[in-house]
């Protein structure tokens, strides 16, 4: 699509009546309701997936690479926002040992398809939380924030022809998309210095839409623990920095950047669109909740005669409602609608078994947790959110609050993993999950909590040990990617992160 043909999409868009749109919303919530009151939404069983997030680089000097259009049809991945991005999601699935192996085998077929058909253009996917590696001859400054005026439209030069996402920065949404960061700081007229961030997404289906509060309540309350578990991003690209004091940003580096750059980019001040969501205490909350969300660009929706197209203003303002455990109604079919909880505060992870490993744990939890009516559903949600944002800033070595299965409260995390990593075995084996099964899925979980290293730790020391040694800031940061790809490139898809520390 020209410049000229996108801009002029983006114009349309930005025509549309939102009063109309607001109308359609609050109509669609009406039969949205009822339709869930019949039981539409319920399922038979619990169903598993996950969105997958990579991106693209030379696999000679491991720096960004855009994805050609006709290569991401062809390996049968969606485009995502950066023109680097590439983006898998897997088929639902029942959650059981057929069906999370069947995820774990689809998840593996297509990444390999799609990396042997990149090797011959001269690059491959990366698995990761943060890209730090520009495209050559270029800055991530310059990469990030290039953008042009086409008949006043302001489109983003690197991002993907989307026209949601060059509509938003046409709408007054939001003055600036800038980036914010300890020492980090980026100017920007466009939503693309998002693109800097990749995320895995499990999706846990319940089978009665009923169930859905109570477990979005418990889902609130591991997040901390599974994101001190996942962390994967403490480094930005290294001209981003304002400072070449390698010890200071050392010292003040989160853990788990990825959160930072969302909530900077898309967080209006004094709104928070991307943020840690409140309890919710029925469904009709849950819907209430969504369409009382900001509209970010009103589109009206045609009608093609599927199930969803009857709420699809609504499904237009969810695909905003960018709260880190998100809750789900939607279905492409009567028969297929569901409700479900999409888990986003994850990064992408070193492999495709770790991947895995968080959409095992997430299922055996919220599978766990509610049959055995853990007491930790009454963790304070304050508790459940600064839990959530001190792992964000320190991993593993957080401070958090937990409920035990007696009913008291601790800070103890020893006693915090134990019990977690029990009541995701619990889990798995009330889905018919074998022994040998659960510690394929749990083991490389339970190993980062053993040893203290995550994805973000064994990052961090591979920078320190570089500047330890007189390394700058720049080239320490870009020799760990270097490792770091080369690591992955034999562990990708039949390997596991523990190899890189265990071997």
């Amino acid at each position: 699509m020209s410049g000229s043909e996108l801009a002029a999409r983006v114009r349309e868009t930005l025509e549309a009546d939102g009063e109309e749109f607001a109308a359609r919303v609050e109509s669609e919530v009406e039969d949205l309701k009822r339709e869930v009151e019949k039981g539409t939404f319920d399922n038979s069983q619990a169903i598993v997936g996950l969105e997958y997030e990579f991106y693209a680089v030379d696999a000679e000097t491991d720096a960004l690479k855009r994805v050609p259009r006709r290569l991401l049809e062809y390996i049968g991945f969606e485009k995502e926002l950066g023109l680097h991005n590439a983006e898998m999601q897997t088929s639902p699935e029942p959650c059981s040992a057929y069906g999370l192996r069947a995820t774990e085998r689809e998840v593996q077929a297509k990444l390999d398809a799609a990396q042997a058909a990149c090797e011959p253009e001269g690059m491959r996917l990366v698995s990761d939380g943060m890209w730090t590696v520009p495209p050559i001859g270029e800055t991530a400054s310059s990469y990030l924030a290039d953008s042009i005026e086409e008949d006043g439209v302001v489109l983003a030069t690197n991002m993907s022809d989307a026209v949601r996402y060059h509509a938003m920065a046409n709408t007054g949404f939001k003055e600036d998309m800038s980036l914010s960061a300890p020492h980090v700081h980026l100017d920007a007229r466009t939503v693309m210095p998002e693109s800097l961030i990749t995320s895995i997404q499990p999706h846990y289906q319940m089978a009665q839409a009923a169930d859905l509060p109570e477990r979005f309540r418990y889902a609130l309350r591991v997040a901390g623990p599974l994101v001190a578990l996942s962390v994967n991003s403490p480094f930005f690209p290294p001209d981003l920095y304002d400072t070449d004091d390698a010890e200071e940003v050392l010292s003040e580096c989160a853990m788990e950047n990825r959160v930072t750059v969302f909530e900077s980019v898309l967080n209006p001040d004094g709104e928070a669109k991307v943020d840690f969501p409140e309890d919710v205490e029925d469904i009709d909350q849950v819907v209430d909740r969504i369409a009382a969300d900001r509209t970010v660009v009103p589109m009206l929706q045609d009608d093609a005669g599927r199930f969803d197209d009857r709420f699809a203003h609504f499904r237009h303002k969810h695909g905003t409602y960018w709260r880190w455990v998100r809750p789900v109604l939607d279905g492409p079919s009567r028969a297929g609608a569901n409700a479900r909880i999409e888990f986003r505060p994850l990064p992408a992870q070193p492999t495709v078994r770790d991947s895995m490993a968080f959409l095992a744990v997430f299922a055996g939890l919220m599978e766990s947790l509610p049959r055995r009516e853990h007491p930790l559903r009454s963790l304070p949600w304050a508790d459940a959110r600064d839990n959530f944002y001190a792992a964000v800033e320190d991993g593993l070595e957080a401070d958090m609050n937990w409920i035990t299965l007696e009913g008291t409260e601790t800070t103890d995390t020893d006693v915090l993993f134990e019990e977690l990593f029990d009541a995701a075995r619990d889990g798995l084996e009330l889905r018919g999950l074998s022994d040998d099964d659960i510690d394929r899925y749990v083991r490389p979980l339970e190993r980062r909590w053993e040893t203290g290293i995550t994805p973000a730790r064994w990052k961090y020391r591979e920078v320190a040990r570089r500047v330890n040694h007189g390394v700058p800031l720049g080239q320490a940061i870009w020799g760990m990617q270097a490792d770091y790809i080369d690591w992955q490139a034999e562990t990708l898809i039949e390997g596991c992160f523990t190899d890189w520390f265990d071997g």
